[in-house]
């Protein structure tokens, strides 16, 4: 899997804010439009659409216009991406577990 490290960077960064990490769910759920986002969050609409914007620049999102409305998708490619790079960081750290359990198991 090629991840650029920049990419990585916005993505992390993107779902360190608790608000962005909520849209990302509700949108993989069901799409929305960013006014029925602002709905559900005691911020200005124009709060919102800047946290979406942060979300659409890691991947994690994409806008559609129809009509009058932006529509907001979740990106399940992107979120895939990052499992396998949790999933390579895990297999990191699970090797260094096991090479520490086999010195702890070799006689003295």
């Amino acid at each position: 899997m090629v991840v650029d490290q920049s990419d990585v960077d916005r993505i992390f960064a993107a779902l360190a804010d608790a608000t962005r990490r909520d849209i990302v769910i509700r949108v993989l759920r069901t799409e929305a439009s960013v006014s029925t986002l602002a709905k559900q969050y005691e911020m200005s609409f124009a709060a919102v659409q800047k946290h979406v914007a942060v979300l659409e620049r890691a991947g994690l999102v994409t806008k559609q216009r129809r009509g009058r409305e932006q529509i907001v998708s979740g990106d399940i490619d992107t979120i895939h991406r990052v499992r396998e790079l949790l999933r390579e960081y895990e297999e990191i750290w699970r090797g260094r577990l096991d090479r520490m359990n086999a010195l702890l198991e070799e006689p003295s």
